[in-house]
């Protein structure tokens, strides 16, 4: 099967289409795949892809395809300029590679904008279009500040609704999408909730050996408005005067540099931060965790989302303590992995970490939950098999 995966991001950058790519590509499918110049979390392009260079590749057996983009910088017109950039530029880029795809992937991220290619060389090859949902829209703009009441959030929901619309199918990352989909944007095109998997590398996690006193607690991935890496340092804050426990943050994105000054001002010394590192050397910061943080804001809508992140963590064997509201909480719960509560509450999430230091007995029993959830739910075995499956009768659509 030939396959036409859209993506405004892909490797170097480190999201889960690329390991989804490869492993199609290392099943035997023809993949070909539409992206953008590496500019993120950084905001800057890759030297290595300024000046028209490297525009065509191929990457562990993948054909990749690259349009030109204005990096997303550190503010809101520049990233507005990054998004439309991409889509004008991607569109264009669809005339100058042939077009004999048995089906169109689009691996939605933010923004909604990088779907507006697939969705002009479905009509004109006639070949069905799948719409793999990873952030709402307009949904995502909401949680960046920009009133619901406004006509921008207007504009961009009758657009996003409209790109929903042009879809022949629609796979969601989390369960709460579909509910999203059903209740605010009114479509019922054909939703299948397909939930990603983590890296293999995750599964194999060691744990290093440390102070018995000592309460390691990571928080690994993007920090941005939607994460609320500051409930975290709020948490710290209120735990300063218990030196034992650290928090390790790994990662970069537009809200680093808010959260360093955040901690500076705070005068908060347990908390360190290492930046943005690529996924193979993820695994040496997961060793040194006792239990994993994961937070988002308070935002009904923002709560249906499960971030990937959670795989990871589950596939690592270790508790996750959260601040969340939404799916995530639920999979908490559900999978008897962990503390969580309220998003935003920084007051529960340190009650919660000193809960779980104190109940050393539960801390294992926690990490082998997770790893057996995850094994049940969310293994690369599981996904693998049911994306092809899923490929091959959306191939069969009539357009």
């Amino acid at each position: 099967m030939k396959i036409l995966v859209i993506c405004q991001y892909f490797h170097p950058e480190q999201f889960r289409v690329n390991d989804i790519c490869f492993e199609l590509a290392k099943s035997g499918y023809e993949l070909t795949v539409l992206t953008g110049l590496p500019n993120y979390p950084s905001g800057v392009v890759d030297r290595k892809y300024r000046g028209f260079r490297n525009r065509k590749e191929v990457i562990n057996g993948v054909q990749v395809f690259r349009s030109w983009l204005i990096g997303r910088g550190n503010n809101k017109i520049s990233l507005a300029l990054n998004y439309i950039s991409f889509a004008l530029s991607a569109i264009i880029k669809t005339f100058s590679f042939k077009k004999n795809f048995d089906l169109i992937l689009i691996y939605q991220l933010s923004p909604i904008t990088m779907a507006l290619p697939g969705i002009m060389l479905k009509k004109m090859i006639k070949k069905p279009l799948v719409l793999y949902c990873h952030d709402l829209w307009p949904e995502s703009i909401a949680s960046a500040g920009i009133s619901s009441n406004s006509k921008i959030y207007s504009l961009v929901y009758k657009l996003s609704r409209w790109i929903y619309m042009q879809s022949d199918e629609i796979f969601t990352s989390s369960k709460m999408f579909e509910q999203y989909f059903r209740e605010v944007l009114e479509i019922q095109k054909p939703i299948t909730h397909l939930p990603v998997y983590a890296e293999s590398l995750f599964e194999s996690v060691v744990m290093k050996k440390k102070d018995a006193q000592e309460c390691n607690l990571l928080f690994a991935g993007n920090i941005g408005e939607m994460q609320n890496v500051e409930t975290i340092l709020y948490a710290a804050n209120e735990l300063k005067n218990e030196p034992y426990i650290k928090f390790h943050i790994v990662g970069g994105g537009s809200s680093l540099n808010k959260c360093e000054e955040l901690c500076g001002r705070l005068g908060i010394k347990n908390v360190f931060f290492y930046g943005q590192h690529p996924v193979n050397e993820m695994p040496r910061f997961y060793a040194m965790a006792d239990a994993f943080l994961i937070t988002l804001k308070a935002n009904k809508v923002i709560s249906y989302t499960l971030p990937n992140k959670v795989q990871s963590y589950m596939a690592a064997g270790k508790p996750i303590i959260g601040a969340i509201n939404g799916e995530t909480q639920s999979l908490i719960k559900e999978a008897k992995c962990g503390l969580c509560g309220a998003a935003e509450d920084y007051k529960e999430l340190a009650a919660n970490i000193r809960k779980f230091v104190e109940e050393k007995e539960m801390q294992p029993i926690y990490g082998q939950n997770a790893r057996k959830y995850y094994d049940n739910h969310f293994s690369k075995q599981i996904f693998m098999q049911r994306l092809k499956e899923l490929l091959k009768n959306s191939s069969n659509w009539e357009v």
